[in-house]
């Protein structure tokens, strides 16, 4: 058998109340609010955050890494090596890309329930659109990731089995995008539904009789599709199934990253059900594919690192001014300090696993935790005694900080700590998820993979901390091998 043996979501920590858009842009909004990415968060930042999460809850090591966004980092370079990176991965591990487009996700769930190896799919997306548009309401940022693999006497339970697939595809013009273009352009809605609905209808159908069953037979369905509206009339062509929310009116439409944070709440759902129901996952985009899962005792003793529920529940509003401007859509006067340096490819090369694992250094002899890592002892008697320490899972406490409006940054101000993590190590470190009134000397934090700037069009990627809330806390791993 082979199925899903974990799963993790992130939701960027900011909201954007749709009330505010219209009085500002002179039309759009609507109700509720959506999720943003920080200015220093991308689709790289946030898949290494529900990544991170998926693989904390189950003791698996991963085979092959794919990754899916419509907003990627970079063209020709693989961006999932970054993810793979951040993770620690073994490089032996492959990791590839899945292309720029909203079916990519289905692709990699496709493709890893047809793999014989432990497969992690990681979804994320960055969305946006012109001031005023549908797509800059509707629209919402997030990741989710999740664990394919076989059971094994010796693996981690399934959480979920994989019963039967069904897909068609279908070339038409409903929504596309320019590489480089912040706007995607859309056909008209009704349009598309008119073009959804046999597909949908067919891989529903191909599904369901792969799997030998009827849909009165399915418990619970999540529908992903290109708007909210088209989503809940192509629910009306499975046969009375009962569809979960969509998640529209409190994260939006995450774009490439949408079908897995659904199959992520399908599956939170679904832990309260009897062991053995089947539940599915549909997803619209340039065709139809359907995933029929059967849920497995297993799951109702799943906990997920973070869950999606404490994750919406939680947050901060960002004013809509601030939100153009972290889009690029508002440009506002920077700091009048010297904007940052191109990063070094040779020297990001040489310390990979502090840049981008976040690993220092621990003495051998004494125990002491160097951040960042060094290869002399802190009393100079002995070189190249160290042992690497993965701090990535690690919190620490605040021992001072600074509020700083003069240094460079694309959102001032800056706020700088200095972190005791425990277990030991100290370092001088950005905070981010926070006012700057928010902070307080022994406020606990704990690390979080973000990009610090783009210069040049390279991404520099490094650690920041943000504050350990209550409601949504990261339990700190046990072990800090790396």
């Amino acid at each position: 058998m082979r199925g899903i043996v974990s799963w993790g979501t992130y939701l960027p920590y900011w909201r954007l109340d749709r009330s505010e858009i219209a009085p500002v842009a002179g039309q759009g909004g609507g109700r509720g609010s959506r999720t943003v990415a920080g200015f220093d968060e991308d689709a790289a930042t946030m898949a290494v955050e529900s990544s991170r999460r998926s693989l904390r809850s189950v003791g698996v090591a991963p085979e092959q890494l794919l990754f899916a966004t419509a907003s990627p980092a970079y063209a020709d370079k693989t961006n999932a090596t970054t993810v793979h990176a951040a993770l620690q991965l073994d490089p032996s591990v492959a990791a590839f890309d899945l292309g720029a487009s909203m079916r990519s996700t289905m692709g990699g769930l496709l493709l890893a329930t047809r793999s014989t190896v432990t497969t992690v799919v990681a979804a994320a997306d960055v969305r946006t659109g012109l001031p005023g548009s549908a797509d800059e309401a509707n629209g919402g940022d997030a990741a989710a990731t999740v664990v394919i693999a076989d059971a094994t006497p010796e693996g981690p339970e399934l959480l979920a089995e994989i019963v039967a697939t069904g897909s068609v595809t279908s070339e038409f013009l409903d929504r596309w995008r320019t590489p480089g273009e912040r706007r995607t352009k859309v056909w008209d809605d009704k349009f598309t539904e008119v073009q959804y609905r046999p597909l949908v209808a067919t891989a529903w159908r191909r599904a369901l009789d792969e799997a030998s069953v009827s849909p009165d037979e399915v418990a619970l369905v999540a529908v992903a599709a290109p708007t909210g509206r088209v989503a809940a009339r192509l629910g009306g062509v499975l046969g009375g199934v009962q569809v979960i929310d969509s998640l529209e009116s409190s994260v939006g439409s995450c774009g490439a990253a949408h079908p897995a944070m659904l199959l992520a709440s399908l599956l939170e759902q679904a832990g309260s059900l009897e062991a053995g129901s089947l539940v599915a996952l549909v997803s619209a985009a340039d065709g139809a594919d359907v995933l029929i899962l059967r849920t497995t005792e297993a799951l109702s003793r799943f906990r997920p690192a973070v869950t999606l529920s404490d994750q919406i529940a939680s947050g901060a509003q960002v004013p809509y001014g601030r939100f153009m401007q972290w889009r690029g859509m508002l440009a506002v006067e920077p700091p009048r300090r010297p904007e940052p340096q191109r990063m070094s490819g040779s020297a990001a090369a040489r310390s990979t696993g502090w840049k981008f694992g976040f690993v220092g250094s621990q003495d051998r002899e004494t125990g002491h935790v160097h951040l960042p890592p060094v290869r002399v002892s802190e009393g100079g008697g002995r070189t190249d005694d160290m042992a690497p320490i993965a701090m990535s899972d690690v919190q620490g406490s605040v021992v001072t900080y600074t509020v700083d409006r003069l240094a460079y940054s694309p959102s001032p101000p800056i706020v700088f700590a200095v972190v005791d993590f425990d277990g030991g190590g100290r370092l001088p470190v950005e905070l981010c998820d926070l006012g700057p009134d928010e902070l307080s000397i022994g406020s606990r934090v704990e690390p979080t993979f973000r990009r610090l700037a783009t210069v040049d069009g390279i991404a520099n990627y490094f650690w920041k901390m943000r504050p350990v809330r209550d409601g949504a806390p990261d339990e700190p791993s046990d072990t800090r091998e790396a």
